[in-house]
């Protein structure tokens, strides 16, 4: 597969001009609102059995100019990824220097492990989609996240993705994006009628509001009109 170009008005983040994915296989995170489980088509087989390492993909130019989501199907720092797997992944990127990649990971603790040997310009981010627990997905808990992120050295940029937003807890899940104090944040809805606990729209403004008092960069994705207009 190609580097894939995404479109203006895609579900993408706009900031992000392309996005490329070495590993096949389905994520082992099982989250119930993955987009890569197509409610019509059904899962992909590229996308489905065990995460293996696409060879092809290791061969593929990154050129310069981008910014380039990293296995924007899979998660590269998910528990079941073998350690050789993310070691060619990311000396892929590193060939390529005069671009910005994307690494987005719902097991930010690995991910820091890795820190040391990624490419100067990159950014590194996790989605907390609520501060509560809620049986969603098999992925650390965003407690764990939270945790994590804390950690990510100031040299990196690091960013939140509250996409699904899901039912919070304003107090509670503002100091958590305090302390991680992320450069900024993408803030969306549920895509795909996935019939998940969402907030009410007056929770969700008075997050907003929170955060804008922080300082805080806030990216609101299209989809979240939709619990706008509840």
């Amino acid at each position: 597969m190609a580097l894939r170009k995404f479109k203006k008005g895609s579900n993408m983040y706009e900031w992000v001009t392309h996005g490329h994915t070495h590993l096949g296989g389905e994520c082992s995170h099982k989250c119930k609102y993955c987009y890569v489980d197509n409610p019509i088509g059904g899962r992909s087989p590229r996308y489905s059995g065990p995460v293996r390492l696409l060879e092809e993909e290791l061969e593929v130019p990154y050129h310069a100019g981008k910014v380039i989501f990293i296995e924007h199907m899979n998660d590269l720092f998910a528990a079941d990824v073998p350690d050789e797997f993310i070691k060619r992944i990311i000396a892929h990127t590193v060939v390529f220097p005069y671009n910005t990649y994307v690494f987005q990971t719902k097991n930010p603790q690995r991910m820091l492990h890795w820190q040391k040997f990624m490419p100067k310009e990159c950014i590194l981010g996790t989605t907390i989609e609520t501060n509560r627990e809620m049986d969603i997905s098999e992925a650390p808990s965003p407690f764990f996240r939270y945790q994590a992120m804390k950690n990510v050295p100031k040299e990196f940029k690091r960013f939140l993705t509250i996409e699904p937003v899901l039912d919070f807890d304003v107090n509670e899940f503002a100091k958590w994006i305090g302390e991680i104090n992320p450069d900024y944040i993408n803030l969306g809805a549920d895509s795909k009628n996935h019939n998940l606990p969402e907030p009410t729209v007056e929770k969700v403004m008075e997050l907003v509001e929170v955060l804008h008092g922080l300082g805080v960069e806030l990216r609101e994705k299209s989809n979240l009109e939709r619990l706008k207009q509840k």
